[in-house]
């Protein structure tokens, strides 16, 4: 491969995968324009268009999508490949980047970061909130954070957490002169709090599931969120009944400034994992942090 080529297909795979020109060069250190005459130059020696330019957003064509789909893991070896060679220094080092939710994130991830980073100071962390199934290959993470049931086939899946369950809860003042809602099809005549996922634009389903009867709720409500901190404050406040884990509640239940309902409906689930592809080679760095998030009961 000529070098030119190798260097536009990196230029390339950033853009596809940030889906902007300007976040690309920003983190190539390259103008906007340098960059859109790199990506188009290659196109030409190709034959095909890759990227679909709007005003609003770019995104592969059909040709972008199998180029990022087929070179995009290469790339990805070759980067693997490069941070392990820094680890023969004496000290781990590197950048480790992280998809998680915001729970996993606050409860998880942070305390085990918190204890590790002052004993390396040469290993740096990114953390990107994300609720959506994250392709943590094409999007360059070194791993994820999702329940176990949710991590794809294929991946290595470390457990981090204990099993969860959900909780529905409203405070006191939210109760008083309305009627606890004894089913989940109850919810449809209360005011609910919606989370609104920010990578899919939809609602998070509120999911039960009672004798091996599963029903999944289409809620309403006044309030919409993107954080299950705001949520957590709206049902503190009396606006309505939020859907959250029993962890991030607990404390609340404890004081009596949240009542929970439809216990007998939120089962435990699989609890949060650490998940990454099977033919990454980890580095120090990275092998530090999955012992220091490895759940031991």
């Amino acid at each position: 491969m000529q070098r030119d080529t190798a260097s536009d297909l990196v230029a390339f795979l950033l853009v596809a995968q940030e889906q902007s020109f300007t976040r690309a060069a920003a983190k190539l250190g390259v103008s906007q324009s340098a960059l859109s005459q790199t990506v188009k130059g290659l196109e030409e020696r190709l034959g095909v268009r890759l990227l679909t330019r709007t005003t609003r957003r770019v995104s592969p064509t059909e040709a972008g999508e199998h180029l990022l789909r087929t070179v995009g893991p290469r790339f990805e070896e070759v980067d693997a490949a490069l941070a392990a060679v820094t680890e023969l220094r004496e000290k781990p080092a590197g950048t480790i980047r992280l998809t998680s939710t915001e729970n996993a994130a606050a409860s998880i991830l942070w305390p085990a970061i918190e204890r590790l980073l002052p004993q390396y100071p040469d290993i740096k962390v990114e953390i990107v909130i994300d609720y959506g199934l994250t392709d943590i290959v094409a999007q360059r993470f070194d791993a994820g954070v999702r329940t176990g049931e949710t991590v794809a086939s294929g991946m290595i899946s470390v457990p981090i957490g204990p099993d969860l369950r959900m909780a529905v809860v409203g405070a006191p003042s939210y109760f008083a002169g309305r009627k606890p809602p004894k089913h989940p099809q109850d919810l449809t005549d209360h005011n609910c709090i919606n989370l609104r996922l920010p990578t899919h634009g939809g609602f998070y389903a509120w999911e039960f599931e009672k004798s091996g009867r599963e029903l999944s709720v289409r809620v309403d409500g006044q309030l919409i969120f993107g954080t299950s901190q705001l949520m957590i404050m709206a049902a503190r406040a009396g606006i309505g009944l939020a859907y959250l884990t029993e962890q991030q509640v607990r404390p609340d239940l404890q004081s009596g400034q949240l009542v929970r309902v439809l216990a007998d409906w939120c089962p435990p689930f699989s609890g949060y994992h650490l998940y990454y592809p099977s033919r990454r080679q980890p580095t120090q760095a990275f092998a530090l942090l999955v012992e220091a998030l490895r759940y031991r009961n």
